[in-house]
């Protein structure tokens, strides 16, 4: 692609042994050029960078700046930097363009929406059409010619988040009945246009898929080798419609660097990329990560995001736990009397809810990772509620023992007992139920992230009193 052979070109040219500045320092160097008013030195020092670089300063810099700056490349930067953003930074760079409509030129160098966006490969086009509002993504699309127009629109009719919005329909496709000679005159024909010639997959009539060879094989195999020789029959591939993020892991568990995409009748419609695979595990790994933090996930740079955005993608969650909270309120309150009589109980209270919160937080976590790699289903529950239930008692012991200790020594070895014992059975079922709310979660239907670890905590806070008091009932004859 233009733009890897642009980077690569710019990172050779780099003196050997030079250390890349931060991102951080780029941006306040060009920024600071900007607001100053030094264009020629911003233009001359940008020359100096990687695409990759230019593009994570303009994912730093505010909207203004951002088109400022870009608008200060030259055409073919201009396309390599454009390349590089993720689809929300795209959007800011050109909304920080001003363009009046989306085909006049935004400076004098020439740069124009359309370009920028035809310049694209046809994934990567769908996913930026996709942030844009419906007026400016329509505009652009006419704008198009009728072949990026064709290509693009079939992927934005693919759902939001599946494989079919992520693969390139751009494909150098082999015939079964040919030869290698064949294949690789196809493939000097058409490979300038595709995404990807290091697989290449094989078809049958009607484009039905029977196939993938690799770009070796045909070159280190006589002109002459019937193709059908070199043809992998026992293939992975996914349908156009699955989940982005299965396909991206599927292509991962495969070692492939692509994986052919195909409709209801198996016909050939593209391939996956192992770029574009590994952008959708990141995307969705922040997904998950937000999510089990309490948190929505924002969209574009966290350095870019508004405050108040950040804040709308945190506080509902905190308001649910908020309210939820309560019955840990109404669990102390409903054992108040128990306290009256031996409040040195409430010196330990901290300490169980903290521990028994941190096990079932791990446990969530371990739940929903391993359910994002396919090692557990939801069938496994049974399976895994067995597993956590042994490995929390574990770790209650283990903590007993210290908890025992630091009692004794305190308090006195009755409360110590007590201590000790709630610290095994509350590990035990904090544990047991962080790694099943995942598994519930994901078999209604739920996203297994959004119920891991901030509600695994508050639920575990309010049980674990309930345990911490019943035991303390029974040891102490209360």
């Amino acid at each position: 692609m233009d733009a890897t052979t642009t980077t690569r070109t710019q990172a050779e040219q780099a003196p050997r042994g030079a250390v890349p500045e931060h991102p951080d320092h780029l941006t306040d160097l060009l920024t600071g050029a900007l607001h100053d008013g030094d264009l020629v030195g911003v233009a001359a020092r940008a020359c100096d960078l990687s695409a990759r670089d230019l593009a994570e300063v303009l994912a730093r810099c505010d909207e203004t700046d951002a088109g400022v700056l870009f608008r200060l490349l030259d055409k073919d930067t201009a396309a390599a930097v454009f390349e590089e953003l993720d689809a929300v930074s795209a959007q800011r760079v050109l909304d920080g363009m001003r363009e009046g409509t989306a085909g006049e030129p935004a400076d004098g160098r020439g740069h124009t929406v359309l370009e920028l966006v035809e310049g694209l490969d046809p994934d990567d086009r769908a996913r930026l059409l996709g942030e844009m509002p419906a007026s400016v993504a329509h505009r652009v699309l006419a704008g198009l010619t009728p072949d990026r127009r064709r290509a693009t629109a079939a992927l934005l009719g693919y759902p939001a988040g599946s494989v079919g919005r992520l693969m390139t329909p751009e494909v150098v496709s082999l015939h079964a009945g040919g030869t290698v000679a064949d294949a690789l005159a196809r493939v000097r024909r058409t490979g300038r246009e595709a995404e990807t010639v290091y697989t290449l997959p094989v078809v049958g009539p009607g484009r039905r898929l029977e196939g993938t060879v690799g770009l070796r094989e045909l070159v280190l195999s006589p002109p002459e080798t019937p193709l059908a020789e070199l043809v992998e029959t026992d293939i992975d591939w996914v349908r156009a419609t699955d989940t982005g993020e299965d396909a991206a892991r599927l292509l991962g568990d495969s070692d492939g660097i692509a994986l052919p995409v195909v409709d209801a009748e198996r016909r050939l419609l593209g391939l996956l990329t192992i770029d574009d695979a590994v952008e959708e595990l990141e995307r969705a790994e922040s997904e998950d990560v937000a999510r089990q933090s309490g948190a929505e996930p924002w969209q574009g740079h966290y350095m870019t995001a508004g405050v108040l955005g950040l804040a709308r993608s945190r506080v509902v969650w905190l308001l649910l736990l908020l309210v939820a909270a309560t019955l840990t309120v109404n669990v102390l309150q409903y054992f108040e009397a128990t306290l009256a009589q031996v409040t040195a109980l409430a010196l330990f209270v901290p300490l169980l809810i903290g521990t028994g919160g941190n096990a079932g937080a791990q446990a969530a976590t371990a739940s929903v990772r391993a359910l994002a790699v396919g090692e557990v289903r939801p069938s496994d529950v049974l399976a895994v509620m067995w597993r956590e239930a042994r490995v929390g008692a574990a770790l209650g012991t283990m903590l007993a023992l210290a908890g025992l200790l630091i009692g004794t020594a305190l308090v006195g070895a009755s409360i110590a007992l007590v201590v000790g014992i709630s610290l095994v059975v509350i590990c035990a079922w904090a544990a047991t139920i962080g790694a099943t709310m995942p598994l519930v979660a994901r078999r209604i239907g739920i996203d297994p992230a959004v119920v891991s670890a901030p509600a695994v905590t508050t639920l575990v806070d309010a049980t674990g009193l309930v345990i911490y008091f019943s035991v303390a009932h029974l040891v102490l004859q209360l």
